[in-house]
């Protein structure tokens, strides 16, 4: 008799509740038992694990299905639900407590013996993504996509709470410089003309803002064509939302009860509100405008104590606008030479152009090979700046402001992860505020934009951005989650007057405006209401609360480092009739 219904019930949902019901299960064969006679097999679907039983003297004809079973092939069953002996109770699985002894079995579909093993953990990335379609049936990335499929739900359950419009906006648009490459996209209809994707919605939801909609939200796709980390996609997803008549602590309260709802999909309790660091406080003491606040080593200023001594290198940096900061190593004041050789190697792999250090002994003796330019009084005030014990060391690097903190940040997070300082079960979110309005570029040799032009400068700096562009700030903010930025935003600029002001500090001329940014412009001359947004990462948000390290293990089918598809084998050459049919010729020489 062949089966007509697929499926009653679920493998994984199972349990002693349901004894003597007759259910039809249907799902792949996990694993397949013969112990003589009597035939044993895990059956498995999305939802978990189910045992079946064959006894040839109970079932004959079945039992001749079961026999042809092999691993992965897809199979159908009804029978009644009955309790397992309690001795071969299976407490791995909710389902532990019961099985089936089917009285029909149909093969679906059968499969060949499969390129890895399921449960092998050592398997390479690269075959792991050749073969996605059957790395997704590892109960490990299943799970990563239930838990996307979670928070995207949360996320949209909560935004619509709040009275925000899901709407869609275009993925084929006008190249925009927003820091990164464009993917183009040629076009047949209009020879020579290219549209780009969108690195992120950005122009369009502040366009939905001056259309009226007032609460923005989208699950948006963004393209980038930059090189690639384990963060990092050429295509990516990001939850991208902007609010009309608000400002900044508007954005923050809604987000942190946003992230509230998806955390507790992933079984995490966050208690808002979350700390509010400024930029210039998060550098100077982590070292990084996304502080990892898991642990307590942070900077400290001894720019002033070395000024004064007689050390001339140092006093050299400091003359030329340098800073000189330090960070105090617990417990590694027993370090060998060749120790010290690799920190201070890493220290110059850093960007650093040397390191000098003070080491406190476990015997009481305190030595450095910077001591002899420094007086008692500046060995004493170092100690006690530092708070350094016996047992530690304290390490010096000398440059440009944004030099040292970015070795020292670096510097902090490495003996943070190798002295085992970072307690993993924390769960610490922080807002930075009152980022940079512009960040000086020596490749362009002009200020740029620390975030996007649209954003606004601080209302108390806004005549700086003429007089003191490095010291102006803007109304910006990130959300930042165990020392990884989960996303950021801005208050929006309004006014075209200080739009104006914006661009002309960016050095762009009313050509290149208009040329650039013309139509967006233009439209916020007819009535911009005050707006603010923010855009969080969406696969590095799941990343984070699956544990896992790379963002491809939460994507269904990522790009590999290299920005390639293994399974498909994009990006692949086109035909010489797709390339005619865009206008184009391709220059690459076939070897």
């Amino acid at each position: 008799m062949k089966i007509t219904k697929y499926k009653s019930n679920n493998c994984g949902e199972l349990n002693l509740n349901n004894i003597n019901e007759e259910v039809t299960l249907s799902g792949w064969v996990a694993c397949v038992r013969d112990l003589g006679g009597m035939i044993f097999v895990e059956l498995r679907d999305r939802t978990g694990f189910f045992q079946l039983v064959s006894d040839p003297q109970v079932n004959p004809e079945a039992h001749k299905t079961f026999e042809k079973l092999k691993t992965e092939f897809v199979v159908t069953v009804r029978g009644k639900i009955t309790r397992r002996p309690e001795e071969t109770y299976n407490e791995k699985y909710a389902t532990g407590q019961v099985e089936m002894y089917p009285g029909l079995i149909e093969i679906l579909s059968e499969a060949k013996t499969l390129p890895f093993m399921l449960d092998d953990d050592s398997v390479s990335e690269d075959i792991r993504l050749k073969y996605r379609y059957l790395d997704i049936r590892r109960e490990k990335t299943l799970n990563n996509l239930i838990l996307r499929h979670k928070i995207v739900t949360a996320t949209r359950n909560y935004l619509n709470t709040q009275n925000f419009l899901e709407v869609e906006t275009p993925v084929l648009i006008n190249t925009t410089p927003e820091g990164a490459r464009d993917y183009l996209v040629p076009s047949r209809v209009h020879e020579g003309k290219f549209y780009a994707l969108p690195q992120s919605p950005q122009i369009f939801k502040q366009l939905l803002m001056v259309g009226g909609v007032e609460k923005y939200y989208q699950i948006a796709k963004c393209f980038r064509d930059e090189d690639l980390r384990s963060d990092r996609q050429p295509e990516f997803t990001q939850i991208d939302l902007e609010m009309s008549f608000v400002e900044q602590q508007d954005v923050i309260d809604l987000v942190e009860g946003l992230l509230v709802d998806t955390f507790k999909e992933a079984g995490v309790e966050i208690k808002p509100p979350f700390i509010q660091m400024t930029y210039q406080d998060a550098v100077e003491t982590y070292g990084s405008d996304r502080p990892d606040t898991r642990f307590d080593l942070k900077l400290f200023d001894v720019t002033d104590i070395m000024q004064a001594s007689t050390f001339e290198a140092f006093k050299g940096v400091i003359a030329d606008g340098g800073t000189v900061r330090a960070i105090r190593i617990p417990g590694v004041a027993n370090y060998s030479r060749k120790d010290m050789d690799d920190v201070r190697s890493l220290a110059i792999s850093f960007g650093a152009k040397g390191l000098a250090w003070v080491t406190y002994m476990e015997t009481g003796e305190v030595k450095s090979p910077v001591f002899k330019f420094l007086t008692e009084e500046q060995i004493a005030e170092l100690q006690t700046r530092s708070g350094a014990e016996k047992g530690d060391i304290v390490f010096f690097v000398a440059d440009k402001p944004k030099v040292v903190f970015d070795v020292l940040g670096r510097f902090r997070l490495y003996f943070g992860k190798k002295l085992g300082l970072i307690d993993e079960n924390k769960h610490n979110l922080l807002w930075v505020v009152d980022f940079p309005m512009f960040d000086y570029s020596e490749e362009e040799q002009r200020y740029m934009s620390v975030h996007h032009p649209f954003t606004s400068p601080n209302l108390a700096d806004i005549d700086k951005m003429e007089t003191d562009p490095a010291n102006c700030r803007s109304i910006a903010y990130d959300i930042v989650y165990n020392g990884t930025e989960l996303g950021g935003g801005s208050v929006r600029i309004h006014s075209s007057e200080v739009q104006e002001r914006v661009f002309k500090a960016l050095g762009f001329s009313e050509e290149e405006v208009q040329k650039k940014f013309g139509f967006m412009v233009n439209a916020f001359k007819y009535g911009t209401p005050p707006h603010a947004g923010l855009a969080l990462g969406l696969d590095r948000l799941v990343a984070l609360l699956a544990r896992t390290e790379s963002i491809r293990d939460v994507i269904a089918f990522p790009k590999n480092s290299s920005a390639k598809c293994l399974m498909t084998d994009a990006p692949a050459e086109a035909s010489l009739i797709q390339l005619r049919e865009l206008h184009l010729k391709s220059t690459v020489t076939k070897k």
